[in-house]
């Protein structure tokens, strides 16, 4: 489960969430919220609980996630940010000095992410567009310190793969979230995890940590690697 070093960021307290301690960001933009979130005051500063069953960012730290490998001033390309709901706290850490490109192919939802998180907070990027293309993001400036995937598709591992080799820094880390019915209903899915974190070994990568994200996501881990230098 969860320790206090596993964050380690003044951005980030513990915040009490009924029995149990959920992880809660200093709200870059107070008084502005991204999905119902509860608010607590801390030190006289406003902090958003991080929902552990509406993000699995969340659920990984609280199911042990080592560290969160980005802080203050990191530049991160998220895949698949969906309506921003995770998007928004990793941009509360990160902060005015850092930049978040959010990639999100159908239209619909990126609309709500630009309208409820980009549209607020000046650290954030939208990109419609296909995360299998990563040659068409004219809007990434550099190589950025994360690369962070969060999409349900078959080749969800190639997809990261590929846009890690355009854009991820030498020593840079890679979060991939593994949906395991979305490349196999058939496969068992630890086998599938396992097959999964084999090629990210072959694509170059270290792997630090596979975590399972039960009981908040059903057939759901958390590979963090790095990519060798």
């Amino acid at each position: 489960m969860k320790t206090e070093e596993n964050v380690g960021d003044q951005s980030i307290i513990w915040a009490q969430s009924g029995r149990e301690k959920w992880p809660a960001t200093l709200n870059l933009v107070p008084g502005i919220y991204a999905y119902g979130e509860k608010v607590v005051k801390h030190d006289g500063s406003e902090y958003r609980v991080w929902n552990p069953f509406r993000s699995k960012l969340a659920a990984a730290l609280l199911n042990g996630l080592k560290r969160l490998p980005f802080r203050k001033g990191s530049s991160i390309l998220y895949l698949g940010v969906s309506t921003g709901t995770t998007a928004s706290h990793i941009s509360d850490i990160i902060g005015e000095e850092g930049v978040l490109y959010g990639v999100e192919f159908a239209p619909r939802v990126a609309r709500e992410f630009v309208e409820n998180i980009a549209r607020h907070r000046l650290n954030v990027v939208p990109i419609v567009d296909d995360a299998r293309h990563p040659e068409r993001y004219g809007l990434v400036a550099s190589r950025v310190d994360l690369v962070y995937v969060d999409i349900a598709q078959p080749d969800q591992t190639e997809i990261a793969v590929r846009n890690c080799i355009s854009y991820l820094k030498a020593n840079g880390d890679l979060l991939l979230v593994v949906k395991a019915p979305s490349i196999d209903v058939t496969k068992n899915p630890q086998e599938i995890v396992e097959n999964e974190s084999e090629k990210i070994v072959e694509s170059g990568f270290h792997i630090l940590q596979i975590i399972k994200l039960e009981p908040f996501d059903s057939a759901h881990w958390l590979i963090h690697a790095k990519k060798k230098g």
